[in-house]
């Protein structure tokens, strides 16, 4: 059986002459399945990496010229159901649904078949013009397994290709067969499920004719059974009795298996998802009758061991640390070395109002490029790598018990540790979490972690003039702090968290175009976030410092400073000068009290005190503007205040603690 089922406005797009019209084509399918390489292969350099509208997930789009024929290609996020527990699973199948693509590509993994179709089957169920890319053939092969992909399309009833995407193989039998979807637009055909809930089904689709939706009837229906929060909104904004009834028809299959509508439905999806994997898929059995262990196997064997399997996470993620304090760090300092010849990096606050201007505007871009250069570019290359190679999944796994304690789950130890580098990045990379609540959580808890301008700002202040143990302190403090005031938020927040669901690929060596393409992406989307805030924030600040427009702040904050946290008046307005950049505390410090030796004009106490109170008040202004552009304003704002009130009462609270045996 074929046919739309009953969804509303979907009219196919210039039909029978592709060349008319430039055409969209989604891919959709698991996360880790080849998508992106897949992506890559078909649009080329032509891409563009941005988010969706009002949403904070990721959006890739890239032109293919194939034959004469422009197409818009659009990578989904990686999914598994097409559930709303996630922003992911929503934007994709609002994508499909709303926008009506001219075709969906599903790419899935052939060594992992019935895992992939059952995602393939929720697809069919929207009923796009659909087609198969069965990826990753070669791991499939290396696992004994061989896939008949014509008898899988007969199964299907949708055309099916056999690609090895890492490897470009089979991707212009893929753009041929796009041509051939865009030409014939075949409807996916219902695959029947157990006959209480097809009779269930049939009924709810009956009461549908007068209500319109942008969704398919049967699509409808099955939602409904499964209480689906959108559509039983949807639905019942129209006609209630509907959704109530769909609510009886429920609880009557409830009834009779014993389990909740939706475990029964996913049960039959997964049945029919086996039952055409035992039908395409041949095993090639060893001779000697024993399999063969794959050395994704072995592999795993020690990386996800209770216990070794840790000390492989330690070593990643202590090597990225070394690269941040070790390697990028002199890097860093050469490039700042360089670059002053040409002028100073100290805030120039006296002077004619041009010198004061461009020192500014130099010394936001000097700040810019000692992020980009040796830190951001670096971290982000080694996580394509280590991402592409399969072992990030492995990293997510082991560390997800202990992050669910803040509300989050283990893919939240990247953004974290990209705080280390530049909470920036780190911001950015928050994308990775599924639902909305958590993407928050992390992005909250990112900004606490101290990157590597407060490093300089700890380091320059206390290490330097108390002790490295106090320096040290610090570090276990904020670790401490993190810990407490995630769980404080996770209770705080409204919003759900979800479970971490991975699929585990096979590892394999990361390919470079991949690699390369990846970290350019990321990298290019925050140098139009950094360069405008150092730049102009720099500027701005140093030329109201210039006119005495700072002053009145000043003395504003004396009361803070002075009083509160027991630090010299003009403490203030280094802090201001922080906002920009954090070890411009430090710079400006020195500018104005003309000397570098800070034990001489602060005590132990108030150094410790400064270098806390810089670790956690507003992060940067690179920042702020982050923030607003993943989360809105008002919760960039909201961040940015906590962390000020956060930052002044253990100040004051750290000033009077200490005085006590200091």
């Amino acid at each position: 059986m074929s046919g739309c089922g009953g969804c509303k406005g979907c009219t196919p797009k210039g039909v029978g002459n592709v060349k008319d019209a430039e055409y969209t084509v989604a891919l959709a399918g698991n996360a880790n399945v080849g998508k992106s390489a897949t992506f890559n292969h078909l649009t080329g350099v032509d891409q563009i990496i941005g988010n969706w509208p009002g949403k904070t997930v990721e959006r890739a789009e890239g032109l293919l010229v194939h034959k004469g024929h422009r197409i818009r290609v659009v990578d989904l996020p990686g999914i598994y159901s097409f559930s709303t527990y996630s922003m992911e699973e929503l934007v994709s199948r609002e994508f499909i649904a709303l926008e009506h693509p001219d075709a969906v590509v599903n790419v899935i993994d052939a060594s992992a078949l019935e895992r992939n179709l059952f995602f393939t089957i929720q697809l069919m169920e929207l009923a796009p013009p659909l087609m198969v890319a069965v990826n990753q053939i070669d791991l499939a092969e290396k696992k004994g397994l061989t896939i008949d992909v014509e008898k899988l399309s007969t199964i299907l009833g949708v055309p099916v290709v056999s690609t090895v995407a890492i490897r470009g193989k089979g991707i212009s039998s893929l753009t041929d067969a796009i041509l051939d979807l865009l030409h014939d637009r075949p409807v996916p055909p219902v695959l029947r499920y157990g006959k209480e809930i097809e009779e269930r089904i049939a009924r709810i689709v009956s009461l549908l004719g007068p209500v319109s939706t942008p969704y398919p009837a049967r699509w409808t229906a099955i939602k409904l059974l499964e209480r689906d929060p959108d559509m039983v909104r949807i639905v019942g904004a129209e006609d209630a009795s509907i959704v109530l009834e769909a609510d009886r028809l429920a609880r009557e299959i409830e009834e009779i298996h014993g389990e909740s509508v939706s475990v029964v439905i996913t049960a039959e999806r997964y049945q029919i998802a086996d039952r055409i994997a035992a039908e395409v898929i041949t095993v090639q059995t060893p001779p000697n009758g024993l399999q063969k262990k794959s050395l994704t196997d072995r592999i795993d064997q020690v990386a996800l061991h209770p216990v070794l399997g840790y000390f492989g996470v330690i070593g990643v993620i202590g090597g990225l640390l070394v690269w941040t304090f070790l390697i990028g760090a002199p890097i860093s300092a050469f490039i700042t070395s360089f670059l002053t010849q040409f002028e100073q990096y100290e805030p120039v606050i006296t002077g004619p109002v041009t010198d004061i201007l461009w020192n500014g505007v130099f010394t936001g871009f000097l700040a810019g490029v000692t992020l980009i250069i040796p830190y951001v570019l670096p971290f982000y290359l080694i996580l394509a790598v280590i991402e592409d190679s399969g072992y990030l999944t492995r990293i997510s796994v082991m560390l997800d018990r202990g992050m669910h304690k803040l509300g989050l789950h283990g893919k939240a130890i990247i953004p974290l540790i990209l705080g280390y580098g530049c909470n920036v990045p780190a911001i950015y990379s928050c994308r990775i979490m599924e639902s909305p609540k958590q993407k928050l959580l992390a992005a909250f808890l990112v900004t606490l972690v101290p990157c590597t301008a407060r490093t300089v700002v700890i380091l320059g202040l206390v290490a330097a003039f108390v002790n490295i143990w106090w320096a040290l302190a610090l570090y276990v403090f904020d670790i401490l702090l993190i810990l407490v005031v995630g769980r404080v938020a996770f209770k705080a927040v409204p919003g759900e968290s979800v479970g971490l669901i991975m699929e585990m690929p096979d590892y394999h060596v990361p390919s470079l175009r991949v690699v390369l393409k990846q970290t350019w992406a990321r990298t290019k989307s925050l140098i139009w976030v950094v360069f405008p805030a150092y730049i102009v924030g720099s500027a701005v600040l140093q030329g109201f410092y210039a006119a005495g427009l700072l002053d009145p702040v000043n003395a504003l904050l004396a009361p803070i400073t002075t009083l509160w946290l027991g630090l010299p008046a003009v403490v203030g307005i280094t802090l201001i000068f922080g906002i920009v950049r954090k070890e411009l505390t430090i710079l400006t410090l020195a500018v104005i009290f003309q000397t570098t030796n800070f034990a001489a004009i602060m005590s132990p106490v108030q150094l410790i005190v400064l270098a806390l109170v810089s670790m956690l008040y507003i992060p940067c202004i690179s920042a702020i503007f982050a923030l607003a552009s993943e989360f809105g304003w008002r919760r960039a704002l909201a961040i940015t205040g906590t962390e000020i009130a956060l930052a002044i009462v253990l100040g004051g609270l750290a000033y009077r603690a200490l005085g006590l045996f200091m």
